[in-house]
């Protein structure tokens, strides 16, 4: 499906043989990929998780991520945006959720807001593929993907397909119930 966008397909193959994709993962572990293209930036990321099918917490271990932003002035400062966004999109799709009750906002701070914790962040492993392409953003291209690969990792290792966020243990019981 991507022989006309070889950006696309170059990141896919990337983060996927960079993060073993041939291989086995640990065992207890799946892996899940995704693709994104925003900003004139092209994102891969390959996320290893375990699932506890008693409580439904998923645990993601270690995210590689393979992006494509065209001539990159600065590797470090793309490495740490690619962790930075890819992190925030982890905390969206395994924790934050606005509650309302009451007719208003409950989650009104951080007390009643759940956001990852730093001792939750997995290992991340950021690859540039090289590129002569015009300069594309990097600020927000690492946060969609992670949320449908830890998704498309949980169904590897559940058969459960989850279509909500937050994916909590709660969603990942019932889905693997229903």
């Amino acid at each position: 499906l991507l022989k006309n966008h070889p950006r696309a397909r170059k990141v896919l193959e990337v983060a996927a043989a960079k993060a073993g994709w041939n291989k086995p993962p640990a065992r207890g572990q799946a892996r899940g990929i995704a693709y994104h293209l925003s900003f004139g930036s092209y994102v891969a990321e390959v996320a290893e998780v375990s699932v506890d099918k008693k409580n439904g917490a998923i645990k993601v271990h270690k995210v590689t991520c393979a992006v494509d932003c065209g001539s990159t002035v600065n590797p470090a400062i793309v490495s740490a945006q690619m962790m930075g966004g890819l992190t925030m999109g982890l905390s969206a799709a395994l924790k934050e959720k606005i509650e309302i009750a009451g007719g208003g906002i409950r989650s009104e701070n951080f007390s009643d807001y759940e956001l990852l914790r730093m001792n939750e962040a997995p290992d991340v492993d950021v690859h540039i593929v090289k590129s002569g392409e015009k300069v594309g953003g990097i600020g927000e291209p690492g946060v969609p993907p992670i949320a449908p690969a830890v998704a498309n990792a949980v169904y590897k290792a559940t058969g459960a397909r989850l279509r909500q966020l937050p994916m909590k243990p709660e969603t990942v019981l019932a889905a693997m119930k229903g």
